[in-house]
């Protein structure tokens, strides 16, 4: 029997969850544990990485194979999760910097040039970025007042959240709650 940890590129929710681990089972392994970014696999054959890949990519997904890229994509689950949970109303006080160093075990100072040379941006516009379709998102459910998401959030004010919304996306809030044909993006395509 062989067995691998599998560590997974744009795994960002509990469908893409679902989707890997199905789709590994399709197509003959057994699924020990699955988590965003990664799988423990097992099967009585060789582990085909090649096909593994091919099955992932077809579904918006693909392998990582180097440190500095599941470092990367660990930043990423991190941060995703973290917005994730501070809008559902769970206290937002920490800095990303400190929660990173503690969850990485690196410097943040070597996590940020690191994403930064990586990706393109800063950790910290990632973190806008990934704010902002949160926000979107909670316009949409129209359930908060912009003072309520803007609390969760962790932004100092509803001036400091608009200032920042227009900035990014070239509307104000309430422009954007007023035409919500417009689309919101997927969480593993920003940047």
């Amino acid at each position: 029997m062989e067995t691998a940890t599998i560590h997974i590129k744009n795994m960002v929710c509990n469908r893409c969850i679902k989707v890997v681990r199905e789709e590994l089972q399709r197509i003959g392994y057994s699924v020990d544990e699955i988590a965003l970014g990664e799988a423990t696999i097992h099967s009585d054959h060789k582990i085909d990485f090649n096909l593994i890949n091919k099955i992932l990519e077809e579904n918006g997904f693909e392998l990582i194979d180097s440190r500095q890229s599941r470092i990367i994509e660990k930043i990423k689950i991190t941060v995703i999760e973290k917005i994730k949970e501070m809008a559902e109303g769970k206290p937002a006080d920490f800095l990303f910097s400190d929660l990173l160093q503690e969850k990485l075990n690196l410097s943040y100072q070597y996590l940020s040039g690191l994403f930064s040379s990586s990706e393109g941006i800063t950790i910290e516009k990632f973190i806008i970025l990934q704010k902002i379709e949160k926000v979107k998102e909670l316009i949409v459910y129209d359930e908060l007042s912009l003072s309520e998401i803007a609390y969760r959030l962790g932004y100092s004010s509803v001036q400091h959240l608009s200032n920042q919304f227009r900035k990014i996306t070239g509307l104000t809030p309430s422009h954007f709650k007023k035409i919500k044909d417009l689309k919101r993006n997927p969480l593993d395509r920003i940047i």
